[in-house]
C-alpha cells in the first residue's frame, strides 16, 4: 500500500515542479509577438495639427517675418570696377524676403549694365545678405577709337571703353572694311582670331607687342617693338609658328621682316 501512494506522490511533485528550458523559451516568444498598439485617432489628429502648424510658421518666418530680410548687399572679386559700382547695378530689393529674391534677374541685370563683368555667382548668406562673387573680364587687345581704347577680352567681346591705355596691352588693328573675310567670319570671329594669334605668341615675344593688324582671316601680322614685323597669316598652327618666329629672332637678331605663315618654308628680310 506504501509503495503505490508514494508513486503517486512523486508524480505529481513532478508535474507542479519547475518549467523546462523549452516551455520557457516558448513564453518569451509569445511574449515578444505581442501586437503593438498603434496611435490611436486621437493621435494622429494631433500630430497632423502640429505639423500644419509648424509648416505655416516656416512659411510666416521667411515671408512675413523680419527675421530673414534682406538687409545688405556685398561684392567681390573686383579690379577694376568697385564694389560699391556692382552693388548699386545690382539694384537687389532690400527690405524683401530673402528667399523671394531672383538671383537669376540679380546676374542678368549685372552683365547688362556692367559688360566688365564676365561672370558673377550670387548667393544668399543667410540670414540678412547677399553675395556677389564677381570676376572681370581683361583686355587681350585694344581698338583705339578717336581719343579712347576699347578693350576686346579673350573671346573677342569689345566690353568696355577707357580713356587710357592700359599699360602692356597691345593695339588691335582692323584694316579689313567690306572685305570677303569681314562678309564671311563677321567682325567678332575676326578679333577672335587676333587675339588668339597674340596669345599664341611666346612670352619672350609678347613683351615686345606693339600691334595686331587683321587685313583678313588670312592675313594677319604682328608688329614688335623697334619697328620689327611678323606675318603671321590665319591663326592656325599658331604653337608651331611662335617656336620658328623664336628660333628666326635668335638666328636673325637684325632682321626687321619675318614670315611665318607657312612655318615650315619661314622667311627672313631687312636689316
Amino acid at each position: 500500500m506504501a509503495g503505490p501512494t508514494t508513486a503517486r506522490r512523486g508524480e505529481k511533485k513532478s508535474a507542479s515542479g519547475p518549467p523546462s528550458s523549452a516551455e520557457v523559451r516558448g513564453r518569451r516568444l509569445r511574449w515578444v509577438r505581442l501586437p503593438r498598439r498603434a496611435p490611436g485617432r486621437r493621435g494622429l489628429i494631433i500630430i497632423l495639427v502640429l505639423a500644419v502648424l509648424l509648416g505655416a510658421f516656416g512659411v510666416w518666418a521667411l515671408y512675413a517675418s523680419d527675421w530673414l530680410r534682406l538687409e545688405r548687399v556685398r561684392a567681390t572679386g573686383t579690379d577694376v570696377l568697385t564694389p560699391r559700382e556692382v552693388v548699386a547695378a545690382a539694384h537687389a530689393p532690400v527690405n524683401s524676403p530673402l528667399i523671394s529674391v531672383d538671383t537669376d534677374a540679380l546676374e542678368h541685370r549685372l552683365r547688362a549694365r556692367l559688360p566688365r563683368i564676365k561672370s558673377v555667382d550670387v548667393e544668399r548668406s543667410w540670414p540678412h545678405t547677399i553675395s556677389l562673387k564677381v570676376t572681370e573680364r581683361t583686355p587681350e587687345l585694344l581698338m583705339q577709337t578717336g581719343g579712347k581704347f576699347a578693350e576686346v577680352d579673350v573671346e573677342g567681346v569689345r566690353f568696355a571703353t577707357v580713356s587710357a591705355a592700359p599699360k602692356g596691352v597691345p593695339l588691335l588693328e582692323m584694316s579689313v572694311f567690306d572685305s570677303p573675310s569681314l562678309r564671311r567670319f563677321g567682325p567678332d570671329r575676326l578679333r577672335r582670331a587676333a587675339v588668339e594669334v597674340a596669345q599664341d605668341l611666346p612670352p619672350v615675344v609678347r613683351k615686345d607687342v606693339r600691334k595686331v593688324r587683321v587685313r583678313s582671316y588670312d592675313a594677319i601680322s604682328v608688329e614688335l617693338a623697334g619697328g620689327r614685323t611678323v606675318a603671321w597669316g590665319s591663326r592656325e598652327q599658331g604653337a608651331e609658328k611662335a617656336k620658328v618666329l623664336v628660333a628666326l629672332l635668335k638666328a636673325a637678331r637684325t632682321a626687321r621682316h619675318f614670315d611665318v605663315s607657312v612655318p615650315s618654308a619661314p622667311a627672313v628680310s631687312g636689316s
